[in-house]
């Protein structure tokens, strides 16, 4: 499956996040979401992050880990127009 927009990578699933669900997105994600908007498998964020290459920063709480949306979109260009 290809994209024309750059907002809207394409997962391993072949599952594209829209920018409307990046911006619907809560405060932290968990590293199934963050990666499938980073069009990337899970097992490959799980990957960067025990190698500390993921590109976003993560939060670890116990045995989960977090990952910050503001970071994610920062990385991935979305800049959230404030509402009115």
């Amino acid at each position: 499956m290809t994209t024309n927009n750059a907002l809207a990578p394409t997962s391993s699933e072949g599952r594209v996040m829209t920018l409307e669900e990046l911006l619907a997105l809560p405060p932290t994600v968990n590293v199934t979401t963050a990666a499938r908007a980073l069009g990337i498998s899970a097992h490959k964020a799980y990957a960067l992050i025990k190698g500390g290459t993921f590109p976003v920063e993560v939060l670890p709480l116990g045995r989960t880990v977090k990952v910050p949306t503001a970071a994610l979109w920062a990385v991935l260009g979305v800049k959230p127009q404030p509402r009115a």
